[in-house]
């Protein structure tokens, strides 16, 4: 994937860290699920979630990411496991995350899983002040002017 798109998408992503995520071949639909983020890790991504969550098994996954602004849309798969580091969980627990979960970090119901991203796709729009304006009266836009598109390791 190009670089530049892939630092597009990690700093969107920063910003707006949410995705819907769901398990690859389970029945029901993808969840919207808060990614945390660390800044040294290279395709990997965690969550907290309760044992009982529909995700919380793991294994091969898919999510779909919608940045604030809709600037960067991304599809990506990889598959999930439970995170055992204990340093990891500590690092991510925030109060954010004592909010979803009141009983605190040491909760045996609340797992913390890690998506190991194995490739994906992104869609950069960067439209500009000609894209607004042809969006807003109706001229056609050609693939070239709406933005860049790659496909890869994200």
């Amino acid at each position: 994937m190009d670089k530049d798109i892939r630092e597009t998408f990690w700093k969107a992503f920063q910003t707006s860290p949410f995705i819907m995520i769901k398990l690859e071949n389970a029945s029901g639909h993808a969840e919207p699920m808060t990614a945390q983020l660390d800044k040294d890790a290279h395709h990997a991504i965690w969550f907290f979630a309760k044992r009982d969550n529909r995700i919380a098994p793991g294994g091969q996954a898919m999510g779909q990411v919608m940045t604030k602004g809709h600037d960067v849309f991304a599809c990506i798969d990889g598959t999930l496991v439970e995170e055992t580091d204990n340093s990891v969980r500590e690092k991510h627990w925030n109060n954010a995350v004592e909010a979803w979960f009141p009983d605190g970090k040491q909760d045996p119901s609340v797992v913390m899983l890690r998506f190991d991203i194995e490739d994906g796709e992104v869609w950069a729009s960067d439209m500009g002040l000609k894209g607004a304006f042809k969006l807003l009266t109706g001229t056609p836009i050609h693939a070239g002017e709406a933005g860049e598109h790659a496909l890869g390791a994200v």
